[in-house]
């Protein structure tokens, strides 16, 4: 498993207990308006903007606020328009690959803020290209490992995912991006509840990290997600879990 997945998952969880912040329903409404401009308001037909609102209702934001940064997005304001999507690329402690998504109206503004917390945290912000390679775009469904099996899974398979992970307590359903319905509703017609279904950034492949590498990488996670304009923030690690829940702790 592996250890930017089981973060996430934490982050999730200290995300929701924060969901009060202001600056969290900020983040989560910008990148639904993005979302949105890019590729429409029909949340079943727009996977990235139906990821978006789920992670928006898992946090408990309150649906005219989803709707009022649905509407932004697809009538063109100005709002949404001055909005620009930029995608940096560095390497964190112990040759790390992290892929840093911003969403801002001020370019100058993110990119010093992002290159400081790379510089201050053990890290490096290297060139475009130099660490995207290792990431790809898939379709994820997770859902309850204590409710269903990998058996209670064969519809997504025969609908076109590519696999079934182990994830924790959960299992995830990786296929892709353009078979996510059609295995969504697979699984909804044999069903099987699921926790989220979106599209997801993967690693084709991990680090191991241990020691104080390990808390140093962390630091460096937590500290670029805490930026205003960062919307997403990806790497290819993988930590044991008892030392990941120890240090996220």
């Amino acid at each position: 498993m592996s250890g930017h997945s089981k973060w996430s998952s934490i982050k999730h969880k200290k995300g929701a207990a924060d969901a009060k912040r202001g600056k969290l329903f900020s983040k989560l409404a910008r990148a639904i308006t993005v979302a949105a401009r890019d590729g429409g308001g029909d949340v079943d037909g727009n996977p990235a903007l139906g990821t978006a609102v789920q992670k928006a209702r898992e946090a408990s934001m309150p649906k005219d606020k989803i709707q009022k940064a649905i509407d932004t997005g697809t009538g063109a304001g100005a709002d949404g328009a001055a909005i620009e999507r930029i995608v940096y690329e560095g390497y964190g402690p112990a040759g790390v690959a992290v892929l840093v998504e911003a969403l801002t109206d001020n370019r100058n503004r993110a990119g010093a803020e992002i290159r400081f917390a790379f510089s201050s945290h053990g890290g490096n912000l290297g060139e475009p290209g130099s660490v995207a390679w290792i990431f790809e775009k898939k379709g994820a469904i997770s859902v309850d490992a204590e409710r269903y099996d990998e058996d209670d899974l064969i519809v997504a398979i025969d609908a076109g995912a590519e696999d079934v992970q182990e994830d924790g307590d959960r299992l995830r359903v990786i296929c892709d991006p353009h078979d996510l319905t059609a295995v969504r509703e697979a699984l909804e017609g044999a069903g099987v509840e699921f926790e989220s279904a979106g599209i997801a950034t993967e690693p084709k492949s991990t680090v191991e990290v241990k020691g104080n590498d390990a808390e140093r990488l962390l630091k460096l996670l937590d500290a670029l997600d805490d930026q205003d304009d960062v919307n997403e923030v990806f790497a290819n690690f993988d930590i044991p879990d008892d030392v990941l829940e120890q240090l996220a702790a």
